[in-house]
């Protein structure tokens, strides 16, 4: 075996490191599209009005709301440069957004994003 040449090293590090990564998207994409064809296969045999589904459907809701609590209050990266009364007019544009359009998602969504750079870039 060739002794391995200094400058040669991070081409092979490069390489490997690109081999672990398609690895992991791939075990990722294996596990989450396995998961949603046994959600398909079972799905059939589930009531939506019984006791179990809704308590799932609840605790779906409450960690969803738990983890937008915890990005407004507690925010990391840039989003934490913009102060909580900012965050907090944001979402209540976005709510009223939400209602005004009849519960469609995609206006306060998009709206929230234009709304915060806005208002964060005027009260710099």
């Amino acid at each position: 075996m060739e002794a391995l040449l200094p400058e040669q090293l991070p081409i092979l590090l490069v390489r490997k490191m690109a081999t672990n990564i398609v690895l992991a998207i791939l075990v990722t994409s294996g596990a989450t599209y396995l998961s949603r064809f046994l959600g398909v296969l079972s799905s059939e045999k589930i009531n939506e009005t019984s006791k179990m589904f809704r308590w799932f459907n609840c605790l779906a809701y409450s960690t969803l709301a738990a983890l937008i609590t915890r990005i407004v209050i507690f925010p990391a990266g840039i989003l934490s440069e913009t102060g909580y009364l900012l965050r907090f007019i944001v979402i209540i544009l976005s709510l009223l957004i939400f209602y005004l359009t009849k519960k469609n998602l995609v206006y306060p969504t998009v709206f929230s994003a234009i709304i915060l750079t806005f208002i964060s870039w005027y009260f710099r």
